[in-house]
């Protein structure tokens, strides 16, 4: 039970500013907030299937659209950035819901006393948020309005590694609910940094990337080859790019551009998986840190109206058509 209260506090804590809608009655009705039981694991533990890590308990808010009499609605993982949940994902949410299909925003961060891993990515395990996800769609594959058939994956710079990694048939073998699988994977940003063993096998579900051509945190060259290379394994995958487009373009408002000179940059490193469960630098050849040479500070984020609203409309065709049921 009290780990229940936890994570219902968590929840509760950024559902704060919903509370200035008029009706509390009407948006309590369509909210729920979820705990979700997960691990804690280290790099070599998620890539060699050892499960043996700390128990942890996160939060999820899942919200349905007003007024909705489906019996069973189509659903968005959505998965927050290395700055944590934000004003930005909850209009995405909006988006959704004005669209008839139900958000559960993930908190993975509060349950393990972080608030921030934009200064030091060490502070959390690159492939905890995707145990995360998997977690995700099991709650919500057995909820009694939800579709899980049409269950989508979307995720934001460190969440959108997760939406696109999310869907290597390796880890969904290690660590994926049986007989449930994402309908699509869309990957805001995401920094395409790291190959792993066998990461040309995925799902045969949409895989769909959206990527500015400015971003100095997570260079656009490095997910177009990677693109280019799961279509050579005639994978459904592609990207988009916005011509001038920094990172977070999707960001509320037009705010111009602002640099981060604390923001841990990992953009100029090549990493590979040389070894199942080992990391390395692929220019030394020793495994990977956050003190490597290649490792900067500073990035550099700005809202781009035009590339927002053109990848809002990709994504609400994308969500809209392809999360029916598939044969």
């Amino acid at each position: 039970m009290r780990k229940i209260l936890i994570a219902t506090a968590l929840a509760l804590a950024w559902a704060q500013p919903s509370a200035a809608d008029p009706s509390l009655q009407d948006l309590a009705a369509r909210t729920e907030l979820r705990p979700i039981e997960t691990l804690t694991l280290s790099d070599q533990q998620f890539l060699t299937g050892d499960k043996n890590g700390k128990a942890t308990m996160i939060a999820g808010e899942l919200r349905f659209p007003q007024g909705a009499s489906s019996p069973r609605l189509p659903a968005v993982v959505l998965l927050h950035g290395s700055g944590g949940p934000s004003g930005g994902h909850e209009l995405w949410v909006k988006h959704f819901n004005e669209m008839g299909i139900a958000s559960f925003l993930i908190d993975s961060f509060s349950g393990r006393g972080l608030t921030s891993t934009s200064a030091d990515q060490a502070l959390l395990g690159r492939f905890n948020m995707i145990l995360d996800a998997y977690r995700g769609v099991d709650i919500l594959a057995a909820h009694p309005r939800i579709d899980p058939a049409r269950i989508a994956v979307m995720g934001f710079s460190k969440g959108g590694a997760v939406a696109l990694y999310a869907a290597l048939t390796r880890f969904q073998r290690l660590y994926g609910p049986a007989g449930v699988r994402f309908a699509e994977h869309i990957a805001f940003y995401a920094p395409c940094l790291v190959t792993y063993i066998g990461d040309e096998a995925v799902t045969d579900r949409p895989i769909r990337l959206f990527h500015g051509t400015a971003d100095d945190l997570a260079p656009f060259e490095r997910c177009r080859a990677y693109v280019e290379r799961l279509r050579r394994a005639d994978a459904d995958a592609q990207i988009t790019a916005y011509a001038g487009a920094n990172h977070q373009f999707d960001r509320p408002g037009d705010a111009g551009l602002r640099h981060n000179p604390r923001e841990q940059n990992v953009g100029r490193c090549v990493w590979e998986e040389r070894s199942e469960g080992q990391i390395v630098n692929r220019d030394t050849g020793q495994p990977v840190s956050f003190d490597d040479a290649c490792v900067s500070r500073g990035g550099t984020f700005g809202a781009d109206p035009a590339a927002y609203r053109a990848a809002l409309q990709a994504v609400k065709a994308l969500v809209g058509t392809e999360s029916r049921p598939k044969p």
